[in-house]
């Protein structure tokens, strides 16, 4: 044979990846698809083959089976076995025409045939087909069951033997004659139990009822067969069936709960179960008494004898709850430990839902359901009779929990909705009842279901413990009725959550005090302060105008009150509750917030007011430039007057006086914090570092969680009381900072600009009241400040050295800063300066029509109020002089002076450069409350702390720029100065009117 080699580089790799490359799209575009067939689309004699999910064709003689899965043969026929895998049918002969009832064997019938081709017996017989060895017998027998004594028997349910009728009917014979009555198949007496039994489940809510088919079927047997045979289940299941229908009473006594009590009332005379008196023997425990008030007594009277710790050797946080758990026919079930998924219809991780069984926790978990799941997941309904595990080892004990079924009625009340001294406390619930809702049958769609959609399970704190005691725990379960209209599209909201309480009476008690004594004392200051702005607007009468301002004054006190007493509280909740050991104290809840969430906004309310008080009292601050400065020659400027060169005195340069308003400017809304650096640290310690975590309902003081553990939710008094402390600490660092090491080392504005006045030769006056302000004395020790560089050095030197004066008002006095208190003849005087250019302001009819020139009698009147304000600081007006004292020191604590100025006026020596106080730099504490309470309200609506961070900055920089825009405008109009003042060191001229 002859061979060939392949060409060179080419090998039986390559052909075989060529191959592939062709072929690859064959393969990636296969597709596989078989037509679709149900088995309700199968012909009469084809089955639903479940291998190849298609129709096959039955065999000779063979029909579709009910279930369409397989085929039988057709009547008359009888099966063959062929082999292992298949079998045939063949017709039985004419001589034994009926088929064996388990379709192998033909033979004769002593009576008639059915329609499926077997033998028939009459009623009360059976049908025995084969003998004792299992041999065919050649005609079939109908033996009758003997239902008198001592046989007492009955055919079974199959009919093919003859069995012990029910105990029920063993009185005479297995026939439940009249007028006994036949229930359930069971026979009872007569008159036991009314016979007219309501088989109506309640749907309160929809406010109709339906008629139950389980309670139809299994009502009257079960209270009967409780009642008569004390049969265990029977009551376990009509205990079902009042819990079905929400515990409730009405007039009637013949539904479940009316018949459930009637049979517990007629055992009265039996002992109780576990010495319990509500638990009667045989019976299942679904009510405490109701007695008036008894709730309270069940719920805080006895302390549960175990103590809670979190942490610590004998650290004890978990729950346990143990449940005896019921199906629908009152049957037994197991011991279930609660836990997981069991109480807990929404589903999450078993790391999440066990968090809501450790104590302190706040746990809340919600979600929506599907109709058609909870159909599909609860076809009938589970009950749970719940405990609390107290342990013990050996001596093991349980604890009932009491449950508050809040949709139970009482002859119509939802008595559960009101006080608590007319709960009326009962035991087992269930979850979701699917069943109860059925009319017509069992298996047909329900016109209602009931689903728990809120389970609470509440613990309450013994007052005072010190040991972590509780009292019995309630569950809380509410029910909605749920009308079935479409179950692919419906949904119900269901929710478990777990809750601590403690009484918050005391406390409350505690804080309401606080917030009385101190608002008596806030009364009492803004007294004080009203009486001081009367002073020192020189006004003795009380009018209108002296209640808005006391009003004023009181709301920022009132402000501080709620401020301090919130914080405080809050720091009380957060640290001890945080850092306890034994049990002792539990945050509020939700609900018990609300109070202290309407403290903080009232505080809040209030600062915002005193803030735009003081704002507006700022920038509406009376000031003037006093320039001590004076001309050096007088021959140094030519002017023209009357057509002839006249000589005048050189002209004294504004620029100074521009400088010092522009430094004026500038330090109107510096802080000794800064608001940025606030804002970052603040998000960094609380969002970064985690501190946030420290405000979540749970014992737990760890800043970092795992992303897979259970995260509760925030107390609003724990994430107020975290974030206002942080606020006010890093404010408080920063003031410190500021006011130790950056004003002593680096810089300080206020300072520096009592410093510059002095270099300037500028005085400056401010009057924050009519009749009171402040005094900056800038008067320059060396006579002249308009000089040039050296000779201002050369001063600066002399007086470094002490080779001059000093700087103060007063001779060998380094004191520059007063407070004034003006006589009301000198402020009119001051406002009788001023009169013409309010009148240029106000209406043209008020003008002076001899000065056109607005330029020219601004320029008049600077210069006149200059003059006459250098005069009076040279007491040069006896009538309008003035003396220099020293405060008191407690006039300085109470802001008020005591002596009043009648004839002089006073200055107050001041070395705390008080002026400030119409500056941001004095107010501080203002900013920065109001800052606090901003952020934190923010926060609490939005619990987000970066929102209320981006807020808070917003509103910073909107009320400086405010305060910049409308400080200004009040500079330019009130220092009679018509200059724009520029943003640092630049000036533009407004020679006529003002840029602003």
């Amino acid at each position: 044979m002859a061979t060939e080699t392949l060409p060179s580089g080419f090998s039986i790799q390559n052909v075989l990846t060529f191959f592939l490359l062709i072929n690859i799209d064959l393969l990636h575009c296969q597709q596989f698809t078989i037509p679709f067939k149900a088995p309700t689309e199968c012909g009469v004699e084809e089955f639903f083959d479940i291998s190849s999910l298609s129709c096959v064709k039955c065999g000779p003689n063979q029909l579709r089976s009910t279930t369409g899965l397989t085929c039988v043969c057709k009547t008359g026929y009888r099966s063959v076995t062929t082999d292992k895998a298949s079998n045939t049918c063949q017709q039985c002969p004419t001589d034994k025409p009926a088929v064996t009832k388990d379709g192998f064997g033909c033979i004769r019938c002593p009576g008639s045939l059915s329609d499926d081709g077997m033998c028939l017996c009459p009623p009360a017989n059976v049908l025995v087909e084969r003998d004792v060895s299992g041999n065919l017998l050649d005609e079939a027998k109908c033996e009758t069951c003997s239902r008198n004594i001592p046989a007492f028997s009955v055919p079974s349910s199959s009919g093919d033997r003859c069995e012990r009728c029910q105990a029920s009917f063993i009185n005479t014979s297995c026939v439940c004659n009249t007028p006994n009555v036949l229930a359930g198949g069971l026979c009872f007496p007569p008159g036991i139990l009314p016979t007219n039994a309501n088989p109506s489940v309640n749907y309160g809510q929809l406010k109709f009822s339906v008629q139950s088919a389980w309670f139809v079927k299994n009502l009257y047997s079960s209270a009967a067969a409780c009642l008569v045979f004390s049969n265990l289940t029977a009551c376990q299941a009509l205990g079902n069936m009042c819990v079905m229908n929400m515990h409730s009473f009405s007039g009637t006594s013949n539904d479940a709960c009316g018949l459930f009590n009637t049979i517990f009332r007629s055992k009265a005379v039996m002992s109780s179960t576990q010495d319990i008196s509500y638990w009667r023997a045989n019976l299942p425990w679904l009510y405490y008494g109701d007695e008036p008030g008894l709730a309270g007594r069940v719920l805080q009277t006895d302390p549960v004898p175990v103590g809670f710790s979190f942490r610590g050797k004998n650290k004890n946080t978990e729950i346990k709850l143990l449940a005896a758990v019921y199906n629908i026919r009152g049957e037994f079930l197991k011991w279930e430990q609660i836990g997981g998924g069991n109480l807990q219809l929404c589903p999450d991780t078993a790391a999440k839902q066990a968090a809501a069984y450790s104590f302190g926790t706040a746990y809340q978990q919600s979600c929506d359901l599907s109709v058609a799941e909870l159909l599909q997941a609860h076809s009938e309904p589970l009950f749970y009779d719940v405990f609390m595990d107290l342990g013990g080892g050996e001596n093991r004990k349980l604890l009932p929990l009491p449950t508050l079924v809040y949709n139970q009625q009482y002859n119509g009340r939802f008595i559960n909705q009101e006080s608590m001294k007319n709960w009326y406390l009962s035991r087992r619930m269930f979850l979701v009842d699917t069943l109860g809702g059925r009319e017509k049958s069992m298996s047909s769609l329900p016109k209602v279901i009931r689903v728990a959609t809120s389970v609470k399970i509440r613990f309450q704190l013994v007052p005072r413990t010190q040991e972590g005691q509780i009292f019995p725990p309630l569950m809380i379960v509410t029910y909605t009725d749920v009308l079935i209209t479409d179950i692919n599209t419906q949904t119900v909201s269901t929710m478990f959550a777990m809750e601590y309480e403690m009484d918050q009476g005391e406390a409350r008690i505690k804080t309401d005090t606080a917030l009385g004594v101190m608002g008596g004392l806030a009364v009492l200051y803004s007294l004080l302060k009203t009486v001081s702005w009367k002073r020192r607007i020189g006004s003795p009468l009380i009018d209108a105008g002296t209640m808005f301002k006391f009003l004023l004054f009181y709301s920022g006190d009132l402000a501080n009150v709620f401020f301090v007493v919130t914080v405080g509280t809050g720091l009380y909740w957060l640290i001890f509750y945080k850092a306890q050991q034994f049990v002792s104290v539990l945050l509020p809840l939700p609900a018990q917030e609300e109070q202290f969430v309407t403290y903080i906004g009232c505080a809040f309310t209030l600062k915002a007011i005193q803030f735009l008080h003081k704002l507006i009292l700022q920038v509406s601050v009376d000031i003037f430039l006093i320039d001590w400065e004076r001309p050096r020659n007088k021959a140094s400027r030519t002017v023209q007057a009357a057509g002839e060169p006249k000589r005048d005195p050189a002209p004294v340069s504004i620029w100074r006086t521009y400088f010092v308003a522009n430094e004026w400017n500038e330090i109107q809304t510096f802080r000794k914090i800064s608001p940025t650096f606030q804002i970052m640290a603040v998000l960094f310690i609380l969002e970064v570092v985690g501190f946030s975590n420290l405000a979540l309902r749970d014992p737990w003081s760890t800043l970092q969680r795992s992303s897979q553990a259970y995260t509760p939710s925030y107390s609003l008094i724990l994430r107020y009381s975290l974030a206002a402390t942080l606020w006010l600490c890093i404010g408080l660092l920063q003031v410190i900072f500021f006011t130790v090491f950056y004003e002593h080392f680096v810089e300080d504005k206020i300072r520096q600009f009592v410093d510059l006045c002095s270099i300037s030769n500028i005085s400056v006056l401010l009057l924050s009241h009519r009749c009171f302000g402040y005094y900056i004395h800038g008067r320059s020790v060396h006579g002249h400040a308009d000089t040039n560089m050296e000779e201002m050095n050369n001063n600066l030197k002399r007086e470094a050295e002490s080779l001059c004066g000093q700087r103060g008002l007063l001779p060998n006095t380094d004191i520059q800063t007063f407070q004034v208190s003006l006589t009301t003849h000198l402020r009119s005087q001051y406002e009788r300066i001023r009169e013409p250019l309010s009148r240029r302001n106000g209406p043209s009819r008020l003008m002076d029509t001899s000065t056109n020139n607005p330029f020219e009698q601004n320029f008049r009147a600077y210069h006149t109020m200059n003059h006459f304000l250098g005069s009076i600081v040279d007491h040069a007006h006896p009538d309008m002089d003035y003396i220099v004292k020293d405060k008191l020191m407690f006039e300085r604590v109470i802001g008020m002076e005591f002596l009043e100025p009648n004839e002089k006026s006073i200055f107050y020596n001041d070395d705390a450069h008080s002026f400030s106080d119409v500056l941001f730099y004095g107010n501080e504490a203002t900013l920065l409350i109001f800052d606090t309470l901003f952020f934190c309200v923010v926060d609490l609506g939005s619990q987000s702390f970066v929102l209320a961070a981006v807020l808070t900055y917003v509103q910073q920089m909107i009320f400086r720029l405010i305060r910049n825009f409308l400080g200004r405008k009040n500079l330019v109009n009130k220092t009679l100065v018509k200059v724009q003042i520029p943003l640092r060191s630049t000036v533009c001229l407004c020679p006529v009117q003002p840029c602003l």
